[in-house]
């Protein structure tokens, strides 16, 4: 296991990922848009980017990323 790329603190567990949120130039620069659902692990991991998104107040918020498994099964598009 490794720690994940990025880590984003979300407040909803259905989240949506391009790649490039952050990155001046937009989604020219990501992938296509995928929609992640978060389940009771209370993070899910973009099979992309490997971009985490971390339920605040669920259960992986505040644990060592590291040694959680990916969790990427809930991708859809």
């Amino acid at each position: 296991m490794h720690p994940p790329l990025e880590t984003v603190r979300v407040t909803h567990a259905r989240v949506a990922c391009d790649g490039a949120t952050d990155i001046p130039g937009g989604a020219a620069l990501g992938h296509p848009r995928v929609w992640l659902q978060i389940d009771e692990h209370g993070y899910v991991d973009c099979g992309y980017c490997d971009r985490r998104f971390i339920l605040a107040g669920g259960a992986a918020d505040g644990a060592d990323q590291s040694m959680l498994p990916d969790i990427a099964e809930g991708a859809s598009r």
